[in-house]
């Protein structure tokens, strides 16, 4: 699935969002360190993560919800996976989002939610990762969404309300990550 990711969300995000496809190639990274714990799933969740945010393109956007539009844009026009267009719909917490919006009925109707591994995971690469693509942690991320979009907008009240979801959906995958350390080969 990553054949055709990279070179769809480079072509939406590199030139006109560039820190946007820096963020992206992180969140991607971020999902390459958590392929054990994804077995099969592995590239399908690296597909996902390097193309969560197609939905800021210009090309793309249209209801100004990304979550929403990057999906539409991959099933309609991608023709993609329809595991990939429900996690990128699915992203972080976008249902809080999609609430406070009056776009939750519409979200949830056209793309049903994939596995809670899969939605922890690509929470998980997404809010540990900067906009520029570099590590960080869920806290310092919430902290920069909240700051940068201001904490009484509608992106800042949502991201405080999702804040101990994303921490209980990195909290999960660490889990997960440190119980197959544990494993024996």
């Amino acid at each position: 699935m990553t054949e055709w990711a990279y070179p769809l969300a480079e072509s939406l995000l590199s030139e006109a969002l560039p820190r946007r496809w820096a963020h992206s190639l992180g969140v991607a990274e971020r999902a390459r360190t958590i392929a054990p714990i994804l077995g099969a799933d592995a590239d399908l969740m690296e597909a996902a993560a390097v193309l969560h945010d197609i939905g800021y393109a210009p090309d793309v956007a249209k209801t100004g919800f990304h979550p929403l539009d990057g999906a539409r844009y991959l099933r309609e026009a991608a023709h993609a996976d329809e595991r990939v267009v429900c996690l990128v719909a699915h992203h972080s917490c976008s249902w809080m989002e999609a609430e406070a919006r009056g776009l939750r009925g519409e979200l949830e109707t056209q793309f049903p939610r994939q596995a809670a591994h899969l939605n922890d995971a690509l929470c998980y690469c997404d809010m540990n990762t900067t906009p520029d693509g570099t590590p960080t942690n869920p806290v310092d991320r919430v902290n920069e969404i909240a700051g940068r979009y201001g904490a009484d907008s509608l992106i800042g009240t949502f991201i405080r309300r999702a804040e101990p979801e994303i921490l209980a959906s990195t909290s999960r995958v660490l889990e997960r990550l440190a119980s197959t350390v544990r494993q024996p080969m």
